[in-house]
C-alpha cells in the first residue's frame, strides 16, 4: 500500500458524495469507523511506549498503597510482594503499561467515539451529552482518587487478619488486579448519581420521586458498596457508601431545583405533573 493509501486509510474520508439530507453511505460509515479505530490504536501504542519508559515511576505509584499499609502494621505481620514465576515480571510490566496506556490515551479514543456519534445526535441530545461528558470525566477520576486514598487503610486491615506466625505473601499480578478493580469500582460508583441527574434533566425522574425513596437509596448505596468493593474492610466500604450518599443528596437537590424552574416556566394546566392529584 502506498503512503497516500495509508493516509486515506487513517483519515477515513468518504468516497461517495453526501446526500442533501446529510446522510452518508453505509460503506463510508464503516470507513470512518475503521479510521477512528486506527487513530485510537495508534494513540494507545504511543502511550504504551511512554509507559514503558516511565515504568519505574508507574511501579512506585501502584505499590505506594501497599507499603503505606505495611508501615501501618508496625511489624506485626511479615508481608511482602512476590513474583512467582520466570515470566511474571515481564507480564506484570506489560499489564501495568497496558493499563496506563489505555488510561493515558483515553482523551484520544474518547474523542474518536464522540466524533463518530456526534453527527447522529439531535440538538437536545447533543446538549445533554456535552454536559455529561464535561462532568463524567472529573467525577470518575475523583472516584479513582478516593479509592487510592482509602486503599492503604483497607489493605492494612486485611493483612492484619494473617494468623500469628504466618507470612503474608502477595503475588504481584494478583495485587495489581486487586488495586485496578478497587479503583475502577470507586470511579464507576461515583458516576451513578450523575445518571440520576441526567434522568431528571431529560424528564424521566423527578426530584420528588428521589426524595420519596431516599431511605432506600441510602440503604442501597451501603449494600452496593459492601458487594462492589473487592476488599471487605469497613473503611473502603464506608468511604464509598458515604460519598455516594452525599452525591445522591446533591443529585436530589439539583433535581428539585430543576423541577421548580420547570414549574415556574409552565403555564396553564402544564404546571401540574401528569400523575399529580388536582386540588379540585
Amino acid at each position: 500500500m502506498s503512503v497516500t493509501g495509508l493516509v486515506d486509510l487513517v483519515r477515513g474520508r468518504p468516497r461517495h458524495p453526501m446526500g442533501a439530507d446529510g446522510r452518508m453511505a453505509l460503506s463510508d460509515h464503516f470507513r470512518e469507523l475503521r479510521a477512528r479505530l486506527i487513530k485510537s490504536a495508534i494513540a494507545v501504542v504511543v502511550a504504551f511506549g511512554f509507559a514503558l519508559y516511565f515504568y519505574d515511576q508507574l511501579l512506585d505509584l501502584i505499590t505506594v498503597p501497599y507499603y503505606e499499609a505495611v508501615e501501618g502494621l508496625d511489624g506485626r505481620v511479615d508481608t511482602r510482594l512476590v513474583v512467582n514465576n520466570i515470566t511474571g515480571g515481564l507480564m506484570l510490566q506489560l499489564k501495568l503499561c497496558g493499563v496506563a496506556a489505555i488510561v493515558g490515551a483515553s482523551p484520544v479514543w474518547l474523542y474518536q467515539i464522540w466524533g463518530f456519534l456526534l453527527p447522529g445526535l439531535h440538538r437536545n441530545e447533543l446538549m445533554w451529552s456535552r454536559i455529561f461528558a464535561a462532568v463524567a470525566g472529573p467525577l470518575f477520576f475523583a472516584g479513582v482518587a478516593l479509592g487510592y486514598f482509602v486503599l492503604p487503610k483497607g489493605m492494612e486491615v486485611l493483612i492484619n487478619f494473617t494468623p500469628a506466625g504466618s507470612e503474608n505473601l502477595n503475588e504481584f499480578s494478583t495485587y495489581f488486579s486487586f488495586v485496578t478493580r478497587m479503583l475502577l469500582v470507586f470511579g464507576i460508583a461515583l458516576e451513578i448519581p450523575l445518571f440520576v441527574v441526567m434522568l431528571n434533566l431529560v424528564g424521566v425522574l423527578s426530584g420528588r420521586a428521589i426524595g420519596r425513596h431516599r431511605p432506600w437509596i441510602v440503604l442501597g448505596t451501603f449494600v452496593f458498596a459492601a458487594v462492589a468493593t473487592p476488599s471487605t474492610d469497613p473503611f473502603a466500604m464506608s468511604a464509598l457508601a458515604i460519598t455516594m450518599s452525599l452525591l445522591f443528596l446533591i443529585s436530589e437537590m439539583i433535581a428539585r431545583t430543576v423541577d421548580r424552574i420547570r414549574g415556574r416556566n409552565r403555564s396553564g394546566t402544564d404546571q401540574w405533573a401528569d400523575d399529580e392529584t388536582s386540588t379540585l
